[in-house]
C-alpha cells in the first residue's frame, strides 16, 4: 500500500518510509491511498477471534508491503500482552446500555500504549541494518509521553525526546516521561501542548536539523501510532456484535487530538460493525464546535482536569479531512464538549450509582452520552453501514444502543481529580513503580531556537 501527504497526493511513500519520517516533507500527515476492508471471512469471524489475531487482520492490509507476515505476527504478539477488556456498566443483557472499553491494561496504563509498543517494534525493524542514530520528537499533552517513553526505552540506535507542557501533566505522568533516563530525554516547555506540538513539527520540518540527525516523530501524527489503535475498536464492535440483540454501536471517544478518533474511523471504514461515533471533548471545543455546524477554527487550548484532552488545534483534523468532506463528517460524528464541573459529577454519580471508577476523560465520555440521552434522541445520527454512502438520517442515542465509552487511562493516574469524589483509588503495580521514580527534565520557553539548541 501506498501512502500520502495530506497536502499532497502525487508523491507515494511506502510504509516503512511515512514512518520513519514522521511528518510528510511539505508538513501534511501521511494517509493510506485507500482505508482497505477487511475480507469477508475475516468480517464474518471477529467476534470470535483473539485480540492478537484482530491485530494481525487489521494491521496486516497496511503493513504488507514491507513487513512479512511472520514477522508481523511476532511484532503483534510482543506488542499487544495485554488486552482491552469490554466492561458492562449498567448494561442489561438485552445487548444494549452502557459499557466501558478499559485501555489502561498496558505498561503505562493508557490508552496510547497500543500505538506506542507497536510503533517502537516497527522502527526496530525497519531500521535494523541503519548506522545512524535515529533521534525521535514527541510532544505530549500527559499520557502519550510516558507510553512512547516505556516502548522505546532501551530500544537500541534510538534516542527519544519527549516535550511536555511545564505544569500540565499529573506529578505521576510527569514520573513516566522524565523518569526513565538511558535514551529517553524530557524537556519541559513553559507553555501549552499546543506550543510542544507547534516546536515538534517545526524541528521535524528544519531541513539544517535533519541534515545533521536522521528525525522521526511518534505522535499521532505518525501512521505507525495511529494505525494499531484500530484494533480496539475492531475487536469490541466483533465482541457488541456477536452479543447479539437489536442494539446499534456507539462508540463515545475522548477527544482532543482526535489520533484515537481518527483510528475507530479508520476501523469503521474497514468494516467493524460501528453504527455511530461521538466525539466528547472537554472545554476545549474546536472539534464539536466544527460538526454542530462551525467552521474549523483552532485556538488556544485552555487547561483542564481532563489535561490529556486539552488541545485547542488537533493535528489529526487534517488526516480526517483528508478522507470525508465536511458534511460526510458532520454527518457520522456528533460532537460534545463538557466542562470540569460536569467531569466532577460523572464521576461521583457513577461511582455512586454502580461502584465503577472512572478517569476524567473517560467522564467526559461518560457525561456526554448522559447529556445526549437526556436530549431524548433529537441529535440527528445516521446508520454507517457503508459509512457515508447514501447514509440515512437516524436518532441517537436510544435506550437499546450498545454506547461503549473509552476509559483512556486507569483512574490512579489521577488521583488528585478523583480520589476526593469517590475515595481511595488502588495503584496498579506499574503506576508504583513509576510513583517511585525522580523527574530529570530540562526546562525551556516555548521557542523553537530553545529547543533547537538542547537537541
Amino acid at each position: 500500500m501506498r501512502f500520502y501527504s495530506t497536502r499532497n497526493r502525487n508523491e507515494p511513500y511506502g510504509f516503512a518510509e511515512a514512518v520513519v519520517r514522521g511528518l510528510a516533507p511539505d508538513g501534511g500527515l501521511f494517509v493510506p491511498e485507500e482505508i482497505p476492508c477487511f475480507r469477508p471471512s475475516v468480517a464474518a469471524s471477529l467476534g470470535g477471534m483473539s485480540f492478537q489475531d484482530v491485530a494481525y487482520e487489521t494491521v496486516r492490509p497496511f503493513v504488507a508491503d514491507d513487513i512479512p507476515d511472520a514477522k508481523l505476527a511476532e511484532i503483534v504478539s510482543e506488542a499487544f500482552t495485554f488486552h482491552a477488556p469490554l466492561v458492562p456498566v449498567g448494561a442489561p443483557d438485552t445487548g444494549g446500555g452502557r459499557f466501558v472499553l478499559e485501555l489502561f491494561h498496558g505498561p503505562t496504563a493508557a490508552f496510547k500504549d497500543f500505538g506506542a509498543r507497536f510503533m517502537a517494534r516497527a522502527f526496530a525493524y525497519f531500521r535494523r541494518n541503519e548506522n545512524r542514530p535515529l533521534k525521535i520528537l514527541v510532544a505530549t499533552s500527559g499520557d502519550t509521553g510516558g507510553a512512547v517513553a516505556n516502548g522505546f526505552y532501551m530500544v537500541e540506535g534510538i534516542n527519544v525526546t519527549v516535550l511536555y507542557p511545564k505544569g500540565r501533566v499529573s506529578a505521576l505522568q510527569e514520573r513516566q516521561i522524565a523518569g526513565l533516563g538511558g535514551n529517553i530525554n524530557a524537556i519541559a516547555v513553559e507553555g501549552s501542548f499546543d506550543d510542544c506540538q507547534r516546536l515538534a513539527k517545526a524541528a521535524l520540518g528544519d531541513s539544517e536539523l535533519n541534515k545533521r540527525f536522521a528525525l522521526s516523530s511518534a505522535n499521532s501524527i505518525n501512521i505507525a501510532r495511529l494505525v494499531p489503535q484500530a484494533v480496539y475498536y475492531v475487536s469490541a464492535a466483533g465482541a457488541l456484535k456477536k452479543r447479539g440483540g437489536e442494539a446499534r454501536r456507539v462508540f463515545c471517544v475522548p477527544s482532543g487530538n482526535l489520533g484515537n478518533l481518527t483510528a475507530g474511523m479508520y476501523a469503521a471504514k474497514m468494516g467493524a460493525p460501528v453504527d455511530l461515533f461521538v466525539a466528547a471533548s472537554n472545554i476545549n471545543k474546536t472539534f464539536p464546535e466544527y460538526l454542530s455546524g462551525g467552521s474549523y477554527k483552532p485556538r488556544e487550548s485552555v487547561a483542564t482536569i481532563s489535561n490529556a484532552m486539552d488541545v485547542g488545534s488537533p493535528s489529526n483534523f487534517e488526516r480526517l479531512s483528508s478522507h470525508w468532506t465536511a458534511d460526510e463528517l458532520k454527518s457520522l460524528i456528533l460532537g460534545v464538549s463538557v466542562n470540569d464541573d460536569d467531569t466532577r459529577v460523572a464521576i461521583k454519580a457513577v461511582y455512586d450509582e454502580y461502584g465503577y471508577v472512572l478517569d476524567p476523560h473517560g467522564a467526559v465520555g461518560w457525561q456526554a452520552v448522559t447529556r445526549l440521552a437526556l436530549q431524548g434522541g433529537s441529535t440527528p445520527r445516521v446508520e454507517l453501514g457503508s459509512f457515508g454512502a447514501g447514509a440515512k438520517r437516524r436518532l441517537i442515542p436510544k435506550p437499546q444502543d450498545a454506547v461503549t465509552v473509552l476509559a483512556t487511562a486507569h483512574p490512579a493516574k489521577f488521583a488528585h481529580v478523583v480520589e476526593p469524589l469517590v475515595g481511595p483509588v488502588k495503584r496498579p503495580p506499574c503506576l508504583e513503580e513509576a510513583m517511585g521514580k525522580t523527574v530529570h527534565s530540562v526546562t525551556i520557553t516555548p521557542d523553537y531556537e530553545a529547543l533547537k539548541a538542547v537537541l
